[in-house]
């Protein structure tokens, strides 16, 4: 399944945009294997401490993020990703407004 129709170039920051005191997501292509998803943050926005049973990696598309895992807290500009390890506390931030791209990869 996937939101963004395949053989079609797109922008994946222009792909989403921000809204006022929110969060937004969207599914780019979700698998059996796996999924992408963008996400914008605006300023002090962010998602509270959860853990996945799945690996995930954060690629920051704009803006600024912290991201805390297993207690540690780590500050992501545009263009930086970090791998967040299953089974592990985390949490995000908006320091900044900011875009991601979170790819989520499952064990099949």
């Amino acid at each position: 399944m996937a939101t963004f129709e395949k053989e079609t170039i797109f922008n994946l920051e222009n792909a989403i945009e921000y809204t006022s005191g929110g969060v937004i997501s969207k599914q780019v292509i979700k698998s059996k294997g796996g999924n992408l998803t963008l996400f914008s943050f605006d300023k002090e926005q962010g998602l509270s401490e959860h853990k996945t049973p799945f690996d995930a990696i954060v690629l920051i598309l704009d803006g600024e993020a912290e991201i805390t895992i297993g207690g540690k807290l780590h500050l992501l500009k545009k263009g930086e990703s970090i791998i967040m390890p299953a089974n592990v506390p985390h949490a995000l931030k908006a320091v900044e407004r900011f875009k991601m791209l979170l790819t989520m990869i499952r064990d099949v």
